[in-house]
């Protein structure tokens, strides 16, 4: 008969009292971790109620049998060897294995254990003792874990958009494929790297403060930019646009940013071509808007004073009875609004003041039209000596006029202030009315087209609109246009 736990405690380990012995007994037994205790020759001399519960062998079973007998066929030998060389290295315990370890349960089943070992030198011999735990569903766990990290990097890697994952220093710990054609560098060139090592340098310090500001915001994400495009920069130093979010998220390890960006270097230029294209187009009605101008100026509205003349002569020197007269008359009533008609339209089309004297003294000529036309008065602050080259000076008149239109059109206002300064680079001007004001927040009716002109005027050249009103509170249009930067032409 194998020797039982109580022969093991008193023979080998010395005469400690019944009460020890039964104590250590059930310490042991009580313990969740199985404990497996075997001579030099490998028999199993102590084996605790865990190691039942793991094993499935009752212990009465298993006392005096080889350890062999709970390891799995294939792993036996090596088994073997390792005990026999932990027993010839003078330490007393370490953990088993560099991997997971396997045993065999009573109905064949083999499962992953995590285990350590010890020896004790005692009067009978040398005995080993492991300590050992079923970690089947840890593994499990972990495996799951490989494959949900399989799938995720899988469905990363076939994402079109580039895929920056940063921690808290702002260095890479996730770049996808796509971030690999985008930017040029490879996956291991680009991890634990800084982030700025893919923005141009002018933008670097930039950028890091608005990562420390958006981490502080408690937004989970949002959009990268103040509705302007912003820049990367390849491996070869070559700058591109891009679009991008930003997100970020709380993990065990501290906050991670990811950054999900689009190489937009085609929409930009699409966009840039279509800007020219439109500056091009505005240039020559402009054009041609001149020309008709001129020609009913100085064709039909010459035409029409000429033949206005003949008619007095007509009507002063023939011998017309009363209703010939009467007649002439008329048609001399009619071709002075002739000729009214003809130079309004030729000044709507193109006020050659604006050509002939320069900027300021056309936007006086169409504040003051406007206000006879209108019955508003108009308050001009605009240099006398202002004096714009194309296309700067026709856009800037054009926005006047047309924020003038919908104030007539729309506002209901009493007064209306123009200003007109350049400061810099840079032309500044606004339009400020007190009628009834609107809601921007408000949608727009299909058919007003009005502020949707003048935006787009502005962003020919490069600028920025603006627009404030409340109701009640009147509106107020603004615009301000880099000279510099202005697209179109001289």
């Amino acid at each position: 008969m194998p020797t039982s736990l109580h022969n093991l405690q008193t023979s080998q380990l010395g005469d400690d009292p019944a009460g020890v012995a039964a104590l250590l007994a059930g310490v042991l037994d009580s313990a969740m971790d199985a404990v497996i205790t075997v001579d030099q020759q490998q028999n199993i001399v102590m084996y605790n109620r865990a190691a039942e519960t793991i094993f499935g062998w009752p212990r009465k079973e298993m006392l005096g049998q080889p350890l062999d007998r709970l390891i799995p066929q294939r792993f036996r030998e090596g088994h073997g060897q390792l005990v026999e060389r932990f027993g010839t290295t003078g330490a007393t315990s370490r953990r088993m294995g560099a991997t997971v370890l396997y045993g065999v349960r009573a109905d064949g089943e083999e499962f992953p254990i995590d285990a350590s070992i010890s020896h004790l030198d005692t009067a009978h011999g040398k005995l080993f003792t492991v300590i050992l735990r079923d970690i089947t569903a840890r593994v499990q766990s972990e495996e799951r874990h490989r494959r949900l990290a399989a799938r995720l990097s899988g469905l990363l890697d076939s994402a079109m958009d580039g895929i920056i994952t940063i921690d808290e220093a702002q260095r890479i710990v996730l770049y996808n494929r796509a971030a690999e054609k985008i930017f040029g560098w490879a996956s291991d060139e680009a991890i634990g790297q800084p982030i700025t090592k893919l923005l141009p340098m002018r933008y670097r310090e930039a950028h890091g403060a608005f990562v420390k500001r958006f981490g502080t915001t408690g937004v989970t994400s949002r959009r990268m930019g103040d509705n302007t495009v912003i820049h990367g920069r390849r491996a070869n130093g070559e700058e591109f646009p891009m679009d991008a979010s930003i997100s970020q998220l709380e993990t065990g390890e501290g906050k991670l940013y990811t950054v999900i960006l689009r190489d937009v270097t085609e929409r930009v230029r699409a966009q840039e071509e279509r800007s020219a294209f439109a500056a091009a187009a505005h240039a020559i009605r402009e054009e041609e808007k001149t020309r008709v101008a001129r020609e009913l100026h100085d064709e039909l509205a010459q035409s029409l004073t000429a033949l206005k003349m003949d008619t007095i002569w007509v009507r002063d020197n023939g011998a017309l009875s009363d209703d010939g007269k009467a007649k002439m008359g008329g048609m001399l009533a009619m071709l002075d609004r002739a000729v009214a008609s003809t130079r309004r339209i030729a000044a709507d089309l193109r006020p050659l003041l604006l050509d002939d004297l320069g900027l300021a003294p056309a936007i006086e000529w169409l504040a003051s039209n406007f206000t006879q036309r209108w019955g508003v008065a108009c308050k001009l602050n605009v240099d006398e000596e202002l004096e714009l080259p194309e296309p700067y000076a026709t856009a800037v008149f054009r926005i006047v006029q047309e924020s003038l239109v919908n104030v007539a059109k729309h506002a209901q206002a009493t007064q209306v202030i123009v200003t007109v300064e350049r400061t810099g680079d840079t032309v500044v001007l606004s339009v400020q009315d007190n009628g009834r004001g609107f809601s921007t927040s408000a949608p727009r009716k299909p058919q007003s087209l009005g502020l949707m002109g003048l935006r787009e005027r502005a962003q020919l050249l490069k600028g920025d609109f603006s627009l404030k009103s409340e109701p009640g509170q009147g509106t107020r249009v603004e615009v301000r246009i880099p000279m510099n930067n202005a697209g179109g032409r001289e």
